[in-house]
């Protein structure tokens, strides 16, 4: 913990729809002042200046750090996330990255080195984790109910896929929807357990209906995903995830988990991308325990803004985010190795 910053004081970089969602989320909370905006397209620029009027508009990241923001929110394309995040680590400003951190585990850890060695906060923006629904799970868990969890099932399927060409470009975002969705598939379940070494035992990577092998897996991004993992003590996670898939309603996003005394599961209601009901099992009986609507969209960036107006510094916690990265490498090469 250092000197706590009243108000410290954000640039944003990149104003997409999440990264506006989120520089409005901040807003909203009311903890931090809004100093710099950047991004390519001047209409985003615009459209996040009625929340930031004061904030000074700015090409490009040197421009954003000249400001000397205490924090910068990256909310750009894959590729860049982690050459921007080491740059503004090393300009002392703390980071809030968008999901994933780095497109491999190498590119993590070199961010996280960083904050290591900047002494700055550094997070990312898996966003799940501040929904009422899975904490619900995620409390249950840590406090036995179910005994130790044998399995958990997680699914992710969004029936419309990324609207931005670079998804589709390995290079550029370091995988297809297993990177885009999967991680936080991963994330749930290395955080609903509290272990941070899965082991890939199973992989399948499917575009347009055939199978990846080969030269191809280099070539293309996956567009469905199914892989299966296990936890040191040995319990089985198995993920299941895909763009464009005809499931009948916009999205399927699930998390079960199961234990000897009990299930619980997570399920979004009626296709809904934010609208989530968490219920406990108890053999073929169930009961609710939270229901929508909940508003946790922009939670996590909030919370970092909060936690930096607080003087937090380097979190341990966010080598976690190497474990993140590392657990999708041993996916994809799982998948390679056939």
């Amino acid at each position: 913990m250092g000197a706590a910053v009243s108000r410290p004081r954000l640039a944003f970089l990149g104003l997409g729809w999440i990264g506006r969602h989120r520089m409005e989320a901040v807003a909203a909370a009311d903890i931090a002042d809004i100093v710099a905006l950047s991004d390519p397209s001047a209409e985003a620029v615009d459209a996040a200046a009625e929340s930031a009027p004061d904030a000074v508009r700015c090409d490009g990241l040197e421009e954003l750090l000249a400001e000397k923001p205490d924090g910068v929110v990256i909310a750009t394309p894959s590729a860049l996330h982690a050459e921007q995040t080491i740059a503004a680590l090393g300009a002392g400003a703390a980071v809030f990255c968008q999901k994933p951190l780095g497109r491999t585990a190498e590119e993590a850890r070199a961010c996280v080195e960083a904050a290591r060695g900047a002494g700055r906060l550094l997070a990312a923006d898996l966003s799940y984790r501040h929904a009422a629904a899975f904490m619900a799970l995620r409390d249950a868990v840590a406090a036995g109910e179910l005994g130790p969890v044998h399995a958990v099932d997680l699914t992710f399927h969004n029936a419309y896929g990324p609207d931005k060409p670079w998804f589709r470009d390995r290079a550029l975002s370091g995988g297809g929807c297993l990177i885009d969705l999967g991680v936080h598939l991963v994330d749930m379940a290395v955080w609903a357990l509290g272990t941070r070494d899965l082991r890939c035992t199973s992989a399948h990577l499917y575009s347009g209906g055939q199978r990846l092998t080969g030269a191809a897996l280099q070539e293309t991004v996956e567009d469905y995903a199914a892989a299966t993992l296990e936890t040191t003590d040995g319990a089985v996670v198995r993920i299941a995830c895909s763009w464009n898939l005809p499931a009948g309603r916009e999205a399927v996003i699930e998390v079960e988990a199961f234990g000897a005394h009990g299930g619980f599961a997570v399920t979004n209601e009626h296709g809904s991308f934010y609208d989530f009901s968490a219920h406990r099992h108890h053999g073929t009986s169930t009961k609710q325990r939270v229901a929508p609507p909940d508003a946790w969209g922009g939670r996590a960036a909030a919370d970092w803004a909060r936690r930096l107006a607080e003087g937090e510094r380097f979190d341990p916690a966010c080598e976690g985010l190497v474990d993140l990265a590392a657990a999708i490498d041993a996916v994809y090469a799982r998948a390679a190795a056939g």
